[in-house]
């Protein structure tokens, strides 16, 4: 579907506010001239939770990235399709257009606690500034340990004059969350907000975004290797493999009828979603190096329903009453 430029227009009879908060289109991004994602459309609506799993190098975090204008850092551009913000085309839009959205709009928080807070100023000091940036002529003090109330800090003010690495992972990711909620984003993307914590903390963390998403009204993309906790946190799931999107669905729909065999297979290695007593299965081989793709269907090579028309191009993402497989056998087989 081509739209316009700049700003996106509502359908007839149709409010803003019915706009997704974030879409991507038929996007493609290189790295150092090779593709590493290709053919990704993705939708987030208001308030919606959204999960995007995979195995690593599948092109999830590169994706994350062009949501929120990053890509420039990692010597990324996207080379075909579009990314919308709040009704906005920002496919091509400059570092300092990315900024007036960026924290307000769209927020992110990455994988690393540690390395992304700064180890010389104290955790204070760093939601103080971001306080300033988005809440000028506020009460600064009284927004940050509100802030900190927000995400359920023990000590707030032992966490104001400490630095970071005087905290728990768990208190830096609350820290990290509080500093991506400081702009009231519309959009908060948790890229692994859980790698490295026991599971006693990952329960908690998630708990908390969870809880963020319903007060504050805001989306959330959560990305994580873990499905039981895509399954418990979303509403819908996209699966990427090898740089693409290969099913996507409804949450519960996704892990209880899987169409593609690669998501049948992440489900069946997963001890939380395998029921009690049933054998865990692996995938044979792994998965292709980014942008170091066969022609066809990107898993065939690990497929044990692959056949010669699996070969013969990469299968578009086709919607079947909500859910979207890319599998030219998927209604053959029973997975």
């Amino acid at each position: 579907m081509t739209r316009p430029s700049g700003q996106r227009v509502s359908p007839p009879g149709s409010q803003a506010s019915e706009l997704p908060v974030a879409e991507i289109q038929d996007l493609a991004i290189s790295v150092a001239g090779r593709q590493v994602v290709t053919r990704v459309d993705l939708d987030i609506a208001a308030g919606e939770a959204v999960g995007l799993v995979g195995e690593s190098g599948s092109g999830k975090s590169v994706t994350c990235r062009s949501l929120i204008g990053l890509l420039d850092f990692i010597g990324a551009t996207v080379t075909a399709g579009q990314v919308w913000i709040a009704g906005r085309d920002m496919t091509s839009a400059s570092q300092r257009e990315w900024q007036a959205l960026r924290g307000r709009t769209v927020s992110l928080v990455p994988q690393a606690s540690l390395a992304g807070l700064d180890p010389l100023i104290q955790v204070g000091a760093q939601l103080r500034e971001v306080v300033r940036r988005h809440d000028r002529g506020t009460d600064v003090s009284a927004r940050t340990l509100e802030l900190l109330d927000q995400v359920q800090m023990p000590d707030p003010q032992r966490v104001l004059r400490a630095y970071p690495h005087e905290l728990s992972g768990g208190m830096r990711q609350r820290a990290m969350i509080a500093l991506a909620i400081a702009g009231r984003p519309a959009l908060l993307i948790a890229d692994e907000a859980t790698t490295a914590l026991d599971a006693t903390i990952q329960r908690s963390i998630l708990k908390l975004l969870s809880s963020l998403r319903t007060d504050l009204g805001m989306a959330l993309l959560l990305v994580s290797h873990d499905l039981a906790v895509i399954r418990s946190a979303t509403d819908q799931v996209a699966v990427m493999y090898a740089g693409t999107i290969v099913e996507r669905a409804a949450s519960r729909e996704l892990f209880v009828h899987p169409r593609h065999p690669y998501t049948a297979g992440l489900a069946a290695a997963d001890p939380a979603l395998v029921p009690r007593g049933k054998p865990l299965r692996s995938m044979v081989g792994d998965p292709p190096q980014p942008g170091a793709w066969a022609p066809g269907c990107r898993f065939a090579p690990r497929c044990v329903y692959q056949r010669p028309v699996c070969e013969q191009a990469l299968p578009p993402l086709i919607d079947q009453g909500g859910h979207a497989v890319a599998c030219v056998r998927a209604a053959e087989i029973s997975l």
